[in-house]
């Protein structure tokens, strides 16, 4: 693998702060060797609170990940995943979305996992997603903090909802593993980790290891010469 060669990570949001948050989150895999740079969707909303908002993001985010010449793979760091099959059928370097990825960590971390979501508006949007990838049976709770995506910046409004949630979903709920819901999240691990004695997992560290690995290993959902009915 050429030192040239980078994993992309797009924020499909226009928040430039959001995407500082990620690349400081993403920051300790960056001993692997293989580059990480997170770019920033400047076509899109400054946070994506809804399915409408998420689709429309789509399409200028295929074109932002195929004009990347050094991508070695790409992860989208949206916890809807938007567009992550349509990039996936546009090219044959791995594709992550932090969702899946960050289920498929936790599943590994506990029984039953718990969602922090930004908004109620949010969770269909998991449920649909949650019942294609045949996990809702792991699944303990999915409860929403009624915060926006720029509200999230601000640690007096955000930090101690999210510990009063994540507590909810231990006691209440059952999870014995909680996933932060949203990419503006991911500052927030440490001391959200520490109040709920529970594994946290920040799902742009869960994708981007993810990501890495299948690089690393030469992994990939289809390979030259594929073709998928």
């Amino acid at each position: 693998m050429s030192d040239t060669k980078s994993l992309i990570i797009i924020n499909p949001n226009s928040s430039e702060q959001v995407t500082a948050g990620i690349d400081a989150a993403v920051n300790p895999l960056r001993q692997f060797g293989i580059p990480l740079k997170c770019l920033t969707l400047a076509e899109g909303p400054p946070g994506i609170e809804n399915q409408l908002q998420a689709d429309l993001t789509i399409a200028p985010m295929i074109a932002l990940a195929e004009a990347q010449t050094d991508a070695a793979g790409f992860v989208i760091a949206c916890f809807g995943d938007p567009g992550l099959h349509a990039l996936r059928d546009a090219t044959e370097l791995p594709v992550v979305g932090i969702q899946e990825a960050a289920v498929s960590t936790a599943l590994t971390l506990g029984h039953q996992f718990g969602v922090i979501s930004i908004l109620p508006a949010s969770i269909p949007r998991h449920l649909r997603s949650f019942g294609a990838m045949g996990v809702l049976d792991r699944l303990a709770g999915d409860r929403a903090l009624g915060l926006g995506v720029a509200e999230l910046a601000s640690p007096d409004k955000s930090l101690a909802a999210m510990i009063a949630t994540g507590q909810k979903l231990r006691d209440e709920d059952g999870a014995n593993v909680l996933i932060m819901g949203c990419a503006g999240m991911a500052h927030y691990r440490t001391p959200l980790e520490q109040a709920a004695g529970l594994p946290v997992v920040e799902p742009c560290q869960a994708a981007a290891s993810m990501a890495l690995g299948q690089i690393a290993l030469g992994i990939s959902h289809k390979k030259e010469g594929q073709h998928h009915a």
